[in-house]
Formats: C-alpha cells, sequence, structure tokens
C-alpha cells in the first residue's frame, strides 16, 4: 500500500510510483537455467505489478506465443517428446547444433550464428514442436521469475534477507550496475479473454514477500477519467527504469479481437475495454493504470496495458503499413473481479 503522511494532510507521492524502494512494478522474465548462471539466459520480458501476499498481475497474451527455439531441454524430454518427431537428416542436424552435458543431463544450444538460428526455428515450425511459453513452463523447460532490481548490493535496502536467496538468485549487472534479485514463479490463473494472467512467488519466505510493496486493486469500471490517471510503465529507453505517465480514457469498446494460436487454438480477446490516451512504450504490456483515491488516501490499480490502437494514416496516398500507435487499450480488472478474488482471497 503506498500512502505517505504531509503535514496534517495524507497526499500521495507520485515519486513513490517509480522509486525502485516503493515501486510495484517490476518485470517478469523467463529463465533457462536458472540455477546455472554459465549457461542462464533471459527471455519474454513483461511488465507486471504486485498486488500483496505474493500475487503479480500481467498480461496474458505472451504466454501463447512462440519462443521460436528451444535453449535448453532435459535429455530425457528431449528422447520422450521430441526425438520421435524428427528424421534421420533432421537428428543429425539437432545433434550439430546441440549438445549434452554429462553432469546436468540436459541438452544446450550451441552458440550459433543468426542464420543457424534461423534454420532451427524453422525446424521446430515445420515439425510443429510447441515452443509456447506456458508449455515450457509446463514441462519445466523455462520458468518464469520476478525480477527485482537495485542501484545498491542489497534487498530493499536492508542485508537482512541475503541469507534467504541462493547463488544462483542474485546477480550483479556491471554494464548496467544493477543488483538483480530473482524470484520464482508459478502461474496461477489464467484470464485469456480478458487478456490478463496472475502468476504467484513460489518457493520464497513470508518475510521477503512481505517487503515487496504493493498496490491497491479497484474494480470500478471508469467511465470518465479520475484526477491523476497514469500508466506505470517501463522507461522509454530501458527496462531498468519507470515512467509514471498521464493518460486519458478516451473512450470504452465491447471488444472483440482475435488471438492467433496454432497449438492451442485461437481465442478471441473479448469483454469491456478502455480505449485510452497517452504515452506508452512497446514492450510495456502488463503496465497497470493506476490513480490516487482520495478516500482511501491510496494508489490504485484501475486496468492493465493490453493492447496498442493503431490510427492510420497515408504517406504519398500509400495507406499500406503506415500506422502511429499513440492509443492504447487496456482491460479494466472489473472483468474478473470474482474470479481474481476468489484465488487471492483464498
Amino acid at each position: 500500500m503506498l500512502i505517505i503522511n504531509e503535514g496534517n494532510e495524507r497526499k500521495g507521492n507520485k515519486r513513490l510510483l517509480i522509486d525502485e524502494y516503493t515501486s510495484p512494478l517490476h518485470r517478469i522474465m523467463w529463465v533457462y537455467n536458472a540455477e546455472e548462471p554459465d549457461k542462464r539466459s533471459f527471455e519474454n520480458n513483461v511488465c507486471a505489478f504486485h498486488v500483496g501476499n505474493g500475487y503479480v498481475l500481467t498480461v496474458a497474451h505472451n504466454l501463447r506465443t512462440q519462443a521460436g527455439i528451444i535453449k535448453s531441454i532435459d535429455n530425457d524430454t528431449f528422447h520422450k517428446e521430441l526425438h520421435f518427431k524428427l528424421d534421420g537428416a533432421q537428428k543429425n542436424f539437432w545433434f550439430d547444433n546441440y549438445f549434452v552435458d554429462d553432469y546436468s543431463k540436459k541438452m544446450y544450444i550451441k552458440q550459433l550464428n543468426p542464420e543457424h538460428l534461423e534454420s532451427l526455428a524453422q525446424l521446430m515450425r515445420i515439425k510443429r514442436i510447441d515452443t509456447r511459453w506456458e508449455t515450457l513452463a509446463a514441462k519445466k523447460i523455462c520458468n518464469p521469475y520476478l525480477v527485482i532490481q537495485f542501484k545498491q548490493p542489497s534487498f530493499y535496502g536492508t542485508t537482512e534477507f541475503e541469507s534467504q536467496f541462493a547463488p544462483y538468485q542474485t546477480l550483479y549487472e556491471r554494464e548496467s550496475g544493477r543488483y538483480s534479485y530473482f524470484l520464482p514463479l508459478q502461474i496461477e490463473t489464467v484470464f485469456y479473454a480478458a487478456d490478463i494472467a496472475l502468476y504467484k512467488i513460489i518457493n520464497t519466505p513470508p518475510a521477503v514477500i512481505n517487503k515487496i510493496p504493493s498496490i491497491e486493486l479497484d474494480f470500478e469500471f471508469l467511465e470518465e477519467t479520475p484526477t491523476g490517471f497514469a500508466c506505470l510503465q517501463s522507461a522509454p529507453n530501458s527496462p531498468l527504469g519507470r515512467l509514471l505517465s498521464q493518460a486519458t480514457i478516451d473512450g470504452m469498446l465491447d471488444h472483440f479481437s482475435m488471438f492467433y494460436d496454432d497449438f492451442g487454438g485461437n481465442f478471441p480477446l473479448t469483454g469491456y475495454r478502455y480505449h485510452i490516451s497517452g504515452y506508452f512504450r512497446f514492450g510495456t504490456s502488463g503496465a497497470p493504470y493506476i490513480y490516487y483515491n482520495t478516500a482511501s488516501h491510496t494508489f490504485k490499480a484501475n486496468a492493465i496495458q493490453s493492447e496498442a490502437s493503431g490510427i492510420q494514416f497515408s504517406i504519398k496516398n500509400d495507406r499500406d503499413g503506415n500506422f502511429q500507435f499513440i492509443n492504447a487499450i487496456a482491460t479494466p480488472l472489473q472483468n474478473i473481479k470474482d474470479e481474481l478474488l476468489k484465488v487471492i482471497k483464498a
């Protein structure tokens, strides 16, 4: 809960929303070989925000997109589920590009040039190998983590929790000067029509979870823009930073668009949405739209950034492919209120 006392009045301090010690905004990244730092790689970065008790909200559409290639896979899983799909030449090509570690019993991709990577991706498409992120998580090939980063080498300014983290759960990135902590997540429930996913932090002591700032949820469907309505998202040039950008609800819609999924079947994104104007950067799907509630003296999250809404324009009388994305489509949390509360209040 984000509150600040100022004089005799309780007023919202917007800087709390972007400060690394008080912001509820973080990132979810999917990690191959999380416990093996020399072989670890990060993929599928989305904005996410903590809503308390270890529950984290973000978008859902990235779960059913394809990774393209598999960076590593347990050797037994490969032989049970993928090996039989390949013919002789394809098996030779696969083993030319992967090696098996005798200790971990895992198969790792070799360092490849872009041409080889594209050939591997093409092979996986031809053989219909399911590389959707939800599938990779279900098979424990690649797993989601909440990434929390600081400028100083301590978790929220204190060293009391350092013993709670395994060595592989911390990382100093010299180039950015940031200290990262990785908290394992599990997918708790997914609301595909609303384009919202709920994760939960797992295998982490409650004291650590309770140290992470959270933001209250507001389930009102807003027909007008409340005072201070804004999008809390990644900074324009890097996901390391945070941006709180004013937004306006320009309209509302009963939404319908189709999300294409070759393996699970296509599904529609439906339900009420806000049509919003205001700055948003690509790659900030999952960012919350917030406002300051003067009755409770707290910031509240009311909606989640879901899609871009393009305005088509012409260049030399040519309209093909010419779009400006200055508007956004956001999902009000009201769409999932009953189902969400059943989970987080259970």
